[in-house]
C-alpha cells in the first residue's frame, strides 16, 4: 500500500551492533524507562465498550480470540450508572443492563472457556465471561468505569457532600468490586459476593465536572472543587478495602483533551490515583468548520494553533501531574467529512458536510478505516494520519501514527498508552502496535 509522506521519512536510528551490545542497549533502555515510571512498567489498558455485547455481538469471547488480552496490563468495563440519588446501581430500563451483565447464559459457542453456562450458576452473562477471561490471563487487571458520555448525568448529586460522596463510593465498592448484585426477579444471579474478583479497579469517567458534557446532566457550581475529594473519598476506601482483603486495588480517572475541561483539576488529584488517561482524540469532528485531524500528536505545520496529544498532556504536567501518572489514550476510530476540495490532499478545507453515519455517527471504526479505499497520507512530524478518496476525507489513527505516540511516551516518561475501544479493533492490530511501541 502507497503512503504519502508529508514530511522526509526518519532514519531509523540503526548501527551495526554486537548480539552483547543490543542486548546491552535493550537493557539500558528498560532500565531507564522503569525509572521514568517509578519502577513500573507502561500501561496498556483498552476499553470494552459492555453495550455492544448486544449491540454489535462483540463479546468478551472476540477479545479473547483476538490475542488483545496477552498484550494489555488492563481492561476497563464502560460504563456504570448512578442514580439520581447519586449511588452506583445497574439501570433495568436501558439496554436491560442485568440481563447482559450477569444474567444471560452463554452457550459454549459464545464464552471464553468454550463450555456452557449452568442455568443455577450465580453470575452468568458478560461479568462471568470477564472472570473466566481473567483467570486466563492473571497478568491481566480490569476496572469498571463510571460514567462516560451518556452517564455521566448524575455525578454531580453524588460528589455534592462529604456525606454524598461517602455513601456514592461505598455503593460502588459494594456493587463492583464486592460484588454483591441485585437479585432479581427471583432467578438465581446476583447475591452478595456474586461477582467478587471480577473487578480490582474503579476508573471514573466525569464527563465533565468543567462543564460541557452532555445536555441533561446535573450540574452545580461546585462541580469542579468536588471531583479531588470524590477521588480522595475513593482513595480513602480502597485504601481500606485492600487492608481488609490483602489485594491491591487501582484507581484511575479519565482526563479531557480540550483545553476549557481541562482547567477544573488540580495538582492533589494525581496524588490520589495510580493513573491518569488523557483523552487524546476528539480534537475536531463534525462541530469544525474545516477538516482537521481528531488525534495529532502534534499541531501540523499547515494549522500550528491547532490542539494535539502534546498540548493536552503539557496542560496536565502544568497542573502538577508527574509524568508517569499520564496515560496517553488514542482513539480506535476515525472521523471524517464529505465534499472535501482536493487542495492540501483535502487538509483544511472547508467540507460540504460531515461524513454520513458509519459507527456512531460520522465515525468509522479503525478495522473499516484500514479497508477503505483513497490515497493515504502520513505527516510523521504532526504524528497525523488520512485518507482522502477525491471527495471523503478521514482521519485516523493506523499503527504507524500508534509506533510515534509509543515513542513520544517513551521519551517523556509518560505512563503509557490506552486505546477506546475494542470492538473497533476486533483483531487486536492496535493493541499490538501499542504494546509494541513502548518496548
Amino acid at each position: 500500500m502507497q503512503v504519502n509522506r508529508t514530511s522526509p521519512a526518519r532514519p531509523l536510528r540503526r548501527r551495526p551492533l554486537t548480539l552483547l551490545a543490543a542486548a546491552l542497549a535493550v537493557g539500558a533502555l528498560v532500565a531507564t524507562a522503569l525509572v521514568l515510571l517509578g519502577g513500573r512498567e507502561p500501561e496498556r489498558v483498552a476499553y470494552f465498550a459492555g453495550w455492544n455485547i448486544a449491540a454489535r455481538d462483540f463479546t468478551v469471547a472476540d477479545v479473547a480470540a483476538s490475542g488483545a488480552p496477552e498484550h494489555l496490563t488492563r481492561l476497563v468495563w464502560a460504563f456504570g450508572d448512578v442514580s439520581e440519588d447519586g449511588l452506583c446501581h445497574i439501570p433495568t430500563g436501558r439496554e436491560d443492563q442485568p440481563w447482559e451483565l450477569y444474567q444471560r447464559p452463554y452457550t459454549a459457542q459464545e464464552s471464553v472457556d468454550g463450555r456452557a453456562d449452568d442455568p443455577d450458576q450465580d453470575l452468568a452473562g458478560g461479568l462471568h465471561q470477564l472472570r473466566l477471561l481473567r483467570e486466563d490471563h492473571p497478568h491481566l487487571g480490569a476496572s469498571l468505569s463510571l460514567g462516560g458520555w451518556s452517564w455521566s448525568t448524575y455525578l454531580s448529586v453524588a460528589a455534592r457532600t462529604p456525606e454524598s460522596r461517602e455513601t456514592f463510593v461505598a455503593s460502588c465498592l459494594d456493587l463492583w468490586i464486592r460484588g454483591d448484585l441485585p437479585v432479581r426477579d427471583g432467578g438465581p444471579q446476583g447475591g452478595e459476593g456474586a461477582a467478587a474478583g471480577v473487578f480490582d479497579g474503579i476508573d471514573l469517567d466525569w464527563e465533565w465536572p468543567g462543564g460541557g458534557g452532555a445536555p441533561g446532566n446535573t450540574v452545580h457550581p461546585d462541580d469542579a472543587a468536588n471531583f479531588t475529594p470524590l477521588v480522595a473519598e475513593f482513595r480513602r476506601q480502597l485504601d481500606a478495602l485492600s487492608e481488609e482483603t490483602g489485594r491491591e486495588y487501582t484507581l484511575s480517572v479519565s482526563l479531557p483533551g480540550g483545553a476549557e475541561q481541562s482547567a477544573a483539576y488540580d495538582a492533589e488529584l494525581f496524588e490520589l490515583v495510580d493513573f491518569a488517561t488523557v483523552q487524546g482524540y476528539d480534537f475536531a469532528g463534525p462541530w469544525s468548520e474545516r477538516t482537521a485531524h481528531h488525534s495529532n500528536l502534534h499541531a501540523p505545520e499547515s494549522d500550528p494553533g491547532a490542539n494535539s496529544v502534546d498540548r493536552a498532556v503539557q496542560r496536565y504536567l502544568d497542573l502538577g501531574a508527574h509524568p508517569s501518572r499520564l496515560v496517553v489514550g488514542v482513539p480506535a476510530f476515525g472521523r471524517g467529512w464529505q465534499g472535501v476540495g482536493a487542495r492540501n490532499a483535502g487538509r483544511g478545507q472547508v467540507p460540504e458536510a460531515p461524513a454520513e453515519d458509519a459507527y456512531d455517527g460520522p465515525t468509522m471504526a479503525f478495522a473499516d478505516l484500514e479497508e477503505r479505499e483513497g490515497r493515504r497520507f502520513l505527516d510523521e512530524e504532526a504524528g497525523a494520519y488520512w485518507i482522502y478518496d477525491g471527495d471523503t476525507w478521514w482521519t485516523y489513527d493506523n499503527t504507524d501514527v500508534i509506533a510515534l505516540k509509543g515513542e513520544y511516551v517513551r521519551e517523556r516518561g509518560l505512563g503509557g498508552l490506552m486505546v477506546w475501544n475494542l470492538d473497533m479493533d476486533p483483531d487486536g492490530t492496535l493493541v499490538r502496535a501499542m504494546d509494541e511501541s513502548l518496548g
